[in-house]
């Protein structure tokens, strides 16, 4: 991806370090520092950017950084700085749900249960009735960061688990990549949305457009799948995905028909609204259950990382959907008509209930 702008004093240490090559040993110390200053982790520019790039070396890289860089252990440090404030910081915010038995039927019934109390407000349906075509393009931007890379962050999950759990998730990821057919991909179904919009497909484009709240929702995906010890985590995190986005992939269809986008352009939504049905229970019953049964003491991450999902996603889309309530751009930086950069607009921090922005 290109080399983002700097947000505050770590996040440009942190690239000067990328791009120098060589990251000081007092980086990490710098890390902690930023951490201590900050009011809230979740939506503070500075720390969401520097995570989200050091995340970037274990991707697609950064232009201009030494692939080596991605083992250095200074940056592996700070990363570990940035990882434990984001996870006590996910853990504060998010409510701990009702423990069934560890059972696949029972877990799955669970996290349908789950999904399903998600009041919280939709995104789904104000694209649906209310977006007009700037707030579409918005919001293909706010997705670009994720869904150009779409299933990548749970893929690490793959050879962490055996079994039935591993061959469920084998199962859906390998119709997230298309089957082995690239231009069924859906982060290449994706592009062809974002062409049809206007934007610019190449990955990374947008990332310094993008609100903290945004990169720390896919910050925390990059988390759990990182991790061993957050395995059930980010099994638990997309079983939620799967479970909130068929309905909503209807409703994101039929805004963008709306403005006149023709089939190829809701090729990507339309395709989500057939596949995620079967995915949802796939990723309920044989992944998230199957895991449970192997090692029921699993349990308990499997359902914090569904409830982080809805919450942290959640407050993704109240960010976007509160400023656009407000008559402002959901963006740290509105695009302009050519889908370019313009003017920098502050985007306030927002807290509050889930939505889905899946």
């Amino acid at each position: 991806m290109p080399t983002p702008e700097a947000r505050g004093p770590l996040s440009a240490a942190v690239l000067d370090a990328l791009l120098g090559g060589a990251p000081g040993e007092s980086l990490p110390t710098t890390a902690a520092a930023a951490v201590a200053a900050s009011s809230d982790v979740l939506h503070d520019d500075d720390l969401q950017l520097a995570l989200f790039v050091l995340y970037e070396l274990h991707y697609g890289g950064v232009i201009g950084v030494d692939d080596r860089l991605e083992w250095d252990t200074t940056l592996l440090a700070t990363r570990a700085v940035l990882e434990t404030a984001l996870e006590a910081a996910v853990r504060t915010v998010v409510p701990v749900p009702e423990r069934p038995e560890p059972t696949a039927e029972a877990v799955s019934a669970a996290l349908f249960a789950l999904t399903a109390a998600d009041s919280g407000p939709s995104v789904s349906r104000w694209v649906a009735r209310k977006a007009d075509r700037e707030q579409i393009r918005e919001f293909l931007v706010q997705k670009t960061a994720y869904t150009l890379k779409e299933a990548d962050p749970h893929s690490w999950a793959i050879p962490r688990l055996s079994g039935r759990a591993k061959a469920a998730l084998v199962e859906i990821q390998s119709d997230e990549y298309g089957g082995g057919r690239p231009k069924r991909m859906h982060s290449a179904i994706f592009a062809r949305t974002l062409r049809a919009a206007g934007l610019d497909d190449a990955y990374g484009a947008y990332v310094d457009h993008l609100p903290a709240i945004t990169l720390g929702a896919l910050n925390m995906m990059s988390m759990f799948g990182l991790h061993r010890r957050l395995r059930g985590a980010i099994v638990g995190h997309l079983a939620a995905f799967e479970m909130t986005s068929s309905i909503p992939s209807k409703l994101y269809g039929d805004g963008f028909r709306r403005h006149g986008f023709d089939e190829d352009a809701t090729w990507y939504f339309d395709e989500h609204v057939e596949a995620d049905a079967v995915h949802e229970q796939i990723a309920g019953r044989d992944l998230a259950g199957g895991l449970v049964e192997a090692d029921p003491t699993l349990l308990d991450d499997v359902m914090f990382g569904a409830a982080a999902c809805l919450t942290v996603e959640g407050m993704a889309g109240a960010q976007l959907l509160s400023s656009w309530e407000a008559g402002r751009s959901s963006l740290r930086r509105p695009i302009d008509g050519d889908g370019a950069a313009a003017g920098a607009v502050p985007v306030p921090a927002t807290t509050g209930g889930v939505g889905d922005v899946a």
